[in-house]
């Protein structure tokens, strides 16, 4: 059994995308899972499963929430070896900051640093952002909500044909610590 997280994309923050959080642990136990839980409101279970890989669980958990909730959502699955190695590999020193300044954006897949070479970083000091496995790392003084950068890092152009979704780090150091327990 492997224990991972599941992070769905842009629910439950306004909108018609509402996917309440006993829904989704109800649906993810349908689907076979087990020790389903969920952290928060905004999209974050974690569950144990012995079938399927990282993008399979994405697809299957992706057409069961369409055919329950009758719309689409963007799901990333990672396991708890990745996240733990997202949280160990962050380049800004997270101990020293807020969970608000610190920000990951996970990704479908690798990118290619060329893919964000047209962003003038000093144009946006202090905030800074660095480039990861399957992640982007985004340090914000002032929080996601100001931040200049964040919003020009979220511009289709820069993430087309990617899927991605983002945590601030205290939920990243807190899925971390969920997909251990399993």
């Amino acid at each position: 059994m492997t224990t991972y997280a599941a992070l769905l994309r842009g629910i439950n923050v306004g909108g018609s995308k509402k996917v309440p959080m006993a829904d989704l642990r109800t649906l993810l136990t349908g689907l076979g899972h087990e020790g389903v839980a969920t952290y928060l409101q905004s999209g974050n279970a974690v569950f144990t499963s012995d079938h399927g890989d990282e993008e399979s669980l994405a697809t299957e958990i992706t057409t069961a929430i369409e055919g329950h909730f009758g719309f689409t959502v963007d799901v990333l699955v990672r396991d708890h070896t990745y996240l733990e190695a997202v949280r160990e590999a962050c380049p800004f020193p997270a101990a020293e900051l807020e969970g608000k300044q610190l920000h990951v954006t996970y990704l479908s897949e690798t990118v290619d640093a060329g893919r964000f070479e047209g962003i003038d970083q000093p144009a946006f000091l202090p905030e800074e952002f660095r480039i990861g496995e399957r992640v982007l790392y985004l340090y914000a003084p002032e929080g996601l909500g100001r931040s200049k950068l964040a919003e020009t890092l979220s511009k289709p152009r820069l993430l087309k044909g990617l899927t991605a979704t983002t945590r601030n780090w205290n939920t990243v150091v807190k899925l971390a610590e969920l997909t251990r327990a399993g």
